[in-house]
């Protein structure tokens, strides 16, 4: 007897697109189980991970500060909807809105804007985006020199504007990435895909994987939610030869841990 394969809900905006697309021929190849990581050989070095000049000895940008929120607005004025399905309605749209949430967490912290951008991070999932496709569009926006002007912010609306960073895509997307992973690690297919390809790139997989298992075993074998940094930093140096900063491997333990309390909540809500 077959068994029974669970389907978490999916957010209504992504619900109604794969509504009216029809069910997949693909929909079968569904992610397996996390497998052990598995250290291999490769001919990447950290640094091509993502090719940029300002980055981290990992080969990764630092988080830079902000202070403002950002919408991405083309030359001619074309923005993009805030909300709504529009967001959603091509993977130009969805690597803005994936953009424009992690410039929220900047600004304002963690928590429900976190939260925000995690579940953006499963609809880019869910609808078969993969961290290079979202890549190669916001490092499109950023080269056309589109201006980045400042969202509506407790009623008022500045006129400050700027342009995408290269080290700023560089950073959302590797937190894009490691969304995507902490999915593939989860011990079911939690969240159902609407595509065969890989959601993340094979050098992304090999610095990652392993970071994000050992996260996702203690969240679900050990019921913890939180791990010694210096446990993840060994991860790292054993994978890369380096480790990034004690304050940096905790936000990226702390956007593991939160991915997995979406896509499978394992305590009640307070």
């Amino acid at each position: 007897m077959a068994a029974t394969v669970y389907r978490a809900p999916i957010p209504g905006i992504t619900a109604r697109l794969l509504a009216s697309i029809g069910p997949s021929p693909e929909d079968a190849l569904l992610p397996a189980a996390a497998a052990p990581f598995v250290r291999r050989r490769n001919s990447a070095s950290p640094a091509a991970v993502f090719s940029r000049k300002q980055r981290h000895p990992l080969g990764l940008p630092q988080i830079s500060p902000s202070t403002t929120r950002w919408l991405c607005r083309s030359r001619h004025s074309v923005s993009i909807p805030p909300d709504g399905d529009d967001e959603f309605r091509s993977s130009r749209n969805i690597a803005i809105s994936l953009f424009r949430r992690y410039r929220n967490v900047i600004e304002r912290g963690g928590g429900d804007t976190l939260k925000e951008f995690i579940g953006a991070g499963v609809n880019a999932y869910a609808l078969g985006c993969t961290d290079q496709g979202l890549l190669q569009e916001l490092t499109a926006i950023r080269e056309s020199g589109a201006e980045i002007q400042a969202m509506e912010n407790y009623g008022g609306i500045t006129s400050v504007q700027s342009r995408i960073s290269a080290h700023e895509v560089d950073e959302c997307m590797l937190w894009v990435s490691i969304v995507f992973i902490t999915i593939l690690c989860t011990p079911q297919p939690t969240i159902v895909r609407w595509s065969s390809v890989p959601p993340a790139s094979d050098e992304m997989l090999l610095y990652w994987k392993g970071f994000c298992a050992l996260i996702a075993n203690a969240y679900f074998v050990r019921g913890m939610a939180w791990l010694p940094v210096k446990t993840l930093q060994l991860e790292q140096m054993a994978v890369a030869g380096r480790a990034e900063e004690p304050s940096v491997v905790a936000s990226r333990m702390r956007l593991v841990f939160s991915t997995l309390e979406v896509v499978c909540p394992q305590w009640p809500r307070v």
